[in-house]
C-alpha cells in the first residue's frame, strides 16, 4: 500500500474534482430534500390535501429519479462523468426554479404540475451524486478512495440542513426553490475547470469495449446478482428517511404525542448524517473493508429503528433524538455508493453506480405503497416494523454476502 504525507493527502482529498463534486452534491441534496421540508407548508398555500397529494408528489419525484438514474448511468459511460455533471445540474435547477414560481401560475392542475415539475426534478437529481463518485473515484488513489467520497457525501448532506433554514430565514417555500435553483446554476459554471476521468478516457479510445449496456445489468447472472445486492444494502437508508422521517407526523397520534414536523425530523436526521457520513470513510479505512463498516452501521441502524417504535417514544423530542440517530447510523450512505462504484468495471460503472442509488431512493414509493396498505388493517407502527424487517433483512443478507471491495483497483472492463 502506498504511504502519503499528510500534505499530499490533504492535495488529493481536496483536489478541485472532489471540492466539486462535494459542491455538487450540497446542491442535489437541497433540492432533493427541499420537497419533504416544505411538503405541507408548500401544498397547503396552494390549497391542496398535504398528506394525499404530498404522498402522490414524493412518488412523482422519486419515479423520476429511477428514470434518471438510468438515463445519466448509460449517459456518463457512453460519453463521460462531466457530460452527466452538466445536463443533470441544468435540468433540476431550472426545474426548482418553476416550483418556486408556483404561486404565480394560475392555470391548470396545480397539483399535477407540482407533481410533473418534481419528476422532472428527479430526473436531473439522479445524475448528480452517481456522476461525482464515479469521477473521484477514478481520480483518487485506492488508498484514499473511500475517504474522498466520504467527503463529498458528508458535506453533500448538509444541504438538507441549509434547506431548512434557507425556509426559516426566508419565510417562504418558493424563494428556497429560487434560491437552490440559482446555486445550481452558479456551480454549473465552476464546473469548466473539471478534467474528465483518465480511466474513461482510455475505454473510449477502444472501439471494441461496450460502454453503458444497462441491460447487461439485467441478463448477465452475476451483474445482475452484484447490481440487486448493491440496491438492497441502500434500501433500508431510505426506509429511515421515506417512512420513519417523511412520514413523521404520521406517528404522532399513535404515540401520543401532539405534534411531529417532519422538516425538523430531516434536519436532525441529515445534521447528524453528515457526521455519519464523514465518518464511515475514517472507519473503512481503519477496518480495512467496506463490507464490516456497512454492516456494523446498518445494525446500528435497526437497534434506532426498533428502539424508536417499541422503545416508549412518547415526546416529540424523542422522536427526534432517535431521527438523528438514525442520520448518524445511516452515514454508511458514502460507502454504500462507493462499494456500488467499486464492483464494477470502468465501461458499466457510471450506469451503475448512477442507477444503483436512484434504484434505492425509487424504492420509497414502493414502501410507501406496502406501509398504507398494511396501514388498513394495522396500526402506524406495527406497519412500518413489517416494512423495516423486510428492507433490514434483504440489507444484511446482501452485506455478508457482496464481494470485499478495499482496495480493489478500479482499472478493469466488464
Amino acid at each position: 500500500m502506498k504511504q502519503f504525507t499528510r500534505q499530499e493527502k490533504f492535495k488529493i482529498l481536496f483536489s478541485f474534482p472532489v471540492i466539486i463534486a462535494a459542491l455538487g452534491y450540497f446542491v442535489d441534496i437541497y433540492d432533493l430534500l427541499l420537497f419533504g421540508i416544505v411538503r405541507i407548508q408548500s401544498l397547503n398555500d396552494l390549497h391542496l390535501d398535504a398528506d394525499k397529494v404530498g404522498t402522490m408528489i414524493i412518488n412523482f419525484q422519486m419515479t423520476g429519479m429511477i428514470v434518471g438514474g438510468v438515463l445519466w448511468g448509460v449517459f456518463g459511460d457512453k460519453k463521460g462523468r462531466l457530460s452527466v455533471l452538466f445536463g443533470s445540474i441544468l435540468m433540476y435547477s431550472l426545474a426548482n426554479i418553476a416550483c418556486g414560481l408556483l404561486p404565480q401560475i394560475n392555470f391548470g392542475d396545480k397539483a399535477m404540475i407540482y407533481a410533473w415539475l418534481r419528476f422532472i426534478a428527479g430526473v436531473g437529481l439522479a445524475g448528480e451524486l452517481g456522476a461525482g463518485i464515479t469521477l473521484v473515484s477514478e481520480t483518487l488513489p485506492k488508498e484514499l478512495r473511500a475517504i474522498g467520497t466520504s467527503i463529498v457525501a458528508g458535506f453533500g448532506v448538509l444541504g438538507a440542513v441549509v434547506a431548512h433554514f434557507t425556509v426559516e430565514l426566508s419565510g417562504s417555500w418558493s424563494t428556497a426553490y429560487l434560491i437552490g435553483g440559482g446555486l445550481g446554476l452558479a456551480l454549473l459554471v465552476l464546473r469548466i475547470r473539471v478534467a474528465e476521468s483518465g480511466m474513461f478516457k482510455s475505454v473510449k479510445e477502444n472501439s471494441k469495449i461496450k460502454r453503458g449496456n444497462f441491460l447487461s445489468l439485467l441478463t448477465n447472472k452475476t451483474l445482475f446478482i452484484k447490481y440487486m445486492k448493491c440496491i438492497f444494502i441502500g434500501v433500508p437508508i431510505w426506509y429511515c428517511i421515506g417512512i420513519l422521517v417523511f412520514m413523521a407526523n404520521q406517528f404522532a397520534p399513535e404515540m401520543g404525542i401532539t405534534k411531529i414536523d417532519p422538516a425538523k425530523a430531516i434536519v436532525w436526521t441529515y445534521t447528524f448524517g453528515s457526521i455519519g457520513d464523514f465518518a464511515s470513510g475514517f472507519i473503512s479505512h481503519l477496518l480495512h473493508s467496506r463490507k464490516k463498516t456497512i454492516l456494523y452501521m446498518m445494525l446500528f441502524t435497526a437497534l434506532g429503528v426498533g428502539l424508536l417504535l417499541f422503545g416508549g417514544t412518547k415526546s416529540e423530542n424523542t422522536y427526534y433524538f432517535f431521527c438523528a440517530w438514525m442520520g448518524l447510523s445511516t452515514g454508511f450512505w458514502a460507502m454504500f455508493v462507493t462499494l456500488a462504484a467499486e464492483q464494477f468495471g470502468t465501461n458499466l460503472r457510471s450506469t451503475a453506480t448512477t442507477s444503483i442509488p436512484n434504484m434505492v431512493r425509487g424504492c420509497v414509493p414502493l414502501m410507501l405503497i406496502g406501509f398504507d396498505y398494511l396501514k388498513i388493517t394495522q396500526s402506524v407502527i406495527t406497519s412500518a416494523a413489517i416494512v423495516g424487517v423486510i428492507v433490514f433483512i434483504l440489507g444484511i443478507y446482501s452485506v455478508i454476502t457482496i464481494s470485499e471491495t478495499h482496495n480493489k483497483h478500479m482499472d478493469f472492463v466488464e
